[in-house]
């Protein structure tokens, strides 16, 4: 309890998980939504079907990216933590 009232612990990585599954969940429904009003229009829908499909494959990979580099910084910052610990304790 003491690491998680001083910040020494951070609780951000996991909800960072979380935030991807939800992230992917979103872009493949907005993919759906574009691709379902691309067919149903009447005019130039073709674009709104392929940004659909696009926005399927390439946005769960653009938020993994996304949240691999949020949790790079984690991890650096824990790395940082340990290193400070390690010094600090006496031979």
């Amino acid at each position: 309890m003491k690491e998680f009232l001083q910040f020494d612990r951070m609780i951000t990585p996991s909800i960072i998980k979380f935030v991807f599954w939800i992230g992917a969940g979103l872009s493949v429904l907005f993919g759906l939504i574009q691709i379902f009003a691309g067919i149903a229009s009447s005019f130039g829908g073709g674009f709104q079907v392929v940004s659909g499909l696009l926005t399927m494959v390439f946005g769960p990979v653009v938020i993994r990216i996304y949240c691999e580099l949020l949790i790079v910084f984690f991890k650096v910052q824990e790395t940082l933590q340990e290193i400070k610990n390690k010094d600090n304790q006496p031979m």
